[in-house]
């Protein structure tokens, strides 16, 4: 049982301290590159699409006009957000057993 503490211990420790003398000098660093993302124009034409939606008078509307909306904007969410999303328990939960498995 000690022994899996110590195990446990010792991989914590080794994923979580960054070595820092790995961090290299850069006398001539690069220029500093844009991470603002292109917007497509389907990303375009969802923003004026949400505009024209939050622009309208939703009360002359019946329940079904409302849902139908609703179900729109929901698609146009996950059509611009994508990408897989790991938990931070995920996460220990992997690093726990490549430490188990290696």
């Amino acid at each position: 049982m000690k022994n899996l503490k110590m195990l446990f211990l010792t991989g914590f420790l080794l994923f979580s301290i960054m070595p820092v003398g790995l961090i290299a000098a850069n006398s001539n660093p690069a220029p500093a590159t844009s991470t603002i993302p292109v917007e497509s124009a389907q990303t375009k034409v969802f923003e004026t699409r949400i505009a024209e939606i939050k622009a309208m008078d939703k009360s002359k509307l019946n329940a079904s006009e409302k849902k139908q909306l609703r179900k729109e904007l929901r698609s146009m969410k996950k059509a611009l957000t994508g990408g897989v999303y790991l938990s931070a328990g995920a996460i220990i939960i992997i690093v726990l057993l490549l430490i188990l498995l290696l």
